[in-house]
């Protein structure tokens, strides 16, 4: 049976995954007495379960386990292609005709993105509990398959690493590479699903302790180690110690080394140390108190600047919500929509927008375009403005620290000149479908960094996704796996050398 398993394609195995997470939705709903939706999700997850086992008799006696190549396709065919089946229990549930928007909803979920066509419809408990578990899912999967898959391709961010590692990290490289795909996969599964399950057991009890129910527990909890950013229905955010204990757990979206330690870098088990951690510090640090001397100047004007309770909550507000769009979660703090009634100014949108361009680290649940390519290029433009006012000197940082400057910094280039392209490429495709410039700008950062709540903070007047045409809504789909993907890895796909592995 097991040997079995192993020489199973990848995409059957993540199918028959998902049939298999069908059931506890449908024990949910059972319990709450939402019938409908527990038949729906009990005779969904028997008919994929049974098509799993009649696919592996089929496909297990190949001779051969699966080759890298064959995991990436299997990774762009499951965020593509499996979606469709995880929408087929959520379309029964809620009686809709169109299996368009329920394909949309799963690929946000198994995404990280959060984007919703139904945040103003009241949907049942067991539906959003879904919402998160594909999110979930989708967290665990990028976190298995970015050491397992993408690492030894030098694809999403790891191009950047292999720039700045000791001789000591290139044989750890070339000795993961050895590895046999599938046994890779499996290695790094065994060893990151149950770090990944008790972060999140850990932080539902957290938020249960401090008042949420255990439902949205769950639901905030998957959202917030996925960074899906999905929030249970009516849930307002109003407590202070919910949104500190889902500050705590951001923090491991910031850096794969608050996790894993993946033997390749320079510096090992430094967490102070890491430029991923410092550059997100930083930005922690300086976007707050830019935005809290913004309000507390507004406040002056309208003579509260003497109130400390609002201006705590504002600063309080405004490093969450720094932290949770910097991590691509989306969580927005009450104390941060507050804040703007104690200066009577509205936040300026564009930096949650920047925020969620940079996006958290690399090998993390986060989007966007990374801390460790951010920080590349910061270090090299750092490095041309010293040369222009002392042309000889010499930088230091030793032989890995110049590594990254140049051969770093112009990977990351590279993948942000990609990065800015599709942007402008779908802003063109929405635009032509008649969305206006602001609409396409902000749905299109949201959809390429992985950060759905965007759309509703990001501008001036709140974007609803259910406003949309089909068409858009295809466009963003397909962006969102773009996104989670990365382009480098997709034009990985049609290099001669690649196929011949």
């Amino acid at each position: 049976m097991r040997a079995t398993l192993k020489r199973l394609p990848f995409i059957l195995i993540l199918q028959g995954i998902g049939a298999a997470a069908m059931f506890l939705p449908a024990i949910h709903a059972y319990q709450l007495r939402y019938l409908h939706t527990a038949r729906s999700f009990f005779y969904s997850g028997a008919l994929f379960l049974v098509l799993f086992c009649l696919l592996a008799v089929a496909l297990g006696t190949r001779g051969r386990e699966g080759t890298v190549r064959g995991q990436l396709l299997g990774l762009v065919a499951a965020l593509v292609l499996l979606p469709l089946m995880l929408a087929v229990p959520f379309r029964e549930s809620i009686g809709d005709a169109r299996l368009l928007n329920s394909w949309f909803e799963m690929v946000s979920s198994l995404t990280t993105t959060g984007a919703s066509l139904y945040s103003e419809r009241p949907l049942s408990p067991t539906l959003h509990l879904w919402r998160a578990m594909v999110g979930w899912m989708g967290g665990l999967l990028f976190w298995v398959s970015a050491l397992a898959v993408l690492a030894p391709l030098n694809l999403g961010g790891f191009e950047v690493i292999a720039t700045d590692i000791t001789a000591a990290g290139r044989a750890a490289l070339r000795e993961r590479r050895a590895v046999r795909p599938g046994e890779r996969l499996r290695r790094y599964a065994v060893r990151l699903a149950p770090v990944y399950v008790t972060l999140t057991g850990i932080l539902w009890i957290a938020l249960v302790l401090v008042g949420e129910t255990a439902t949205d527990g769950a639901i905030l909890a998957m959202s917030t180690l996925s960074t899906s950013g999905i929030v249970p229905s009516g849930w307002s955010g109003d407590s202070i110690a919910a949104e500190a204990m889902i500050f705590l757990f951001l923090v491991f979206a910031v850096s794969r080394l608050t996790f894993r330690n993946d033997f390749i870098t320079r510096e090992r088990n430094i967490l102070l140390h890491d430029p991923e951690i410092r550059l997100a510090a930083t930005l922690v640090v300086l976007v707050p108190a830019f935005l809290f001397l913004r309000h507390f100047i507004g406040a002056i004007e309208t003579e509260d600047q003497e109130n400390i309770a609002r201006a705590a909550h504002a600063l309080w507000g405004a490093v969450f919500t720094t932290l949770s769009f910097l991590t691509t979660t989306g969580f927005v703090s009450t104390a941060f929509e507050q804040s703007r009634y104690w200066s009577g100014l509205e936040t300026p949108g564009i930096l949650l927008v920047g925020l969620s361009l940079i996006g958290g680290g690399v090998a993390t649940t986060a989007g966007g375009v990374k801390l460790l390519r951010i920080y590349a290029l910061y270090t090299h433009g750092a490095r041309e403005m010293a040369r222009l006012v002392h042309p000889n000197s010499v930088g230091g940082s030793g032989r890995g620290g110049r590594r990254l400057r140049r051969e770093g910094a112009f990977v990351a280039w590279i993948f942000f000149m990609l990065f800015a392209l599709t942007v402008a490429l779908t802003m063109a495709a929405l635009a032509l479908i008649g969305l206006n410039f602001e609409a396409a700008t902000i749905l299109t950062i949201a959809a390429l960094s992985n950060t759905g709540p965007l759309a509703a903070v990001g501008g001036e007047q709140p974007i609803a996704y259910a406003d949309l045409g089909a068409a858009a809504r295809v466009i963003l789909g397909y962006v969102m796996v773009l996104g989670r993907l990365e382009a480098l890895a997709l034009i990985a796909l049609f290099n001669r050398d690649f196929w011949r592995g």
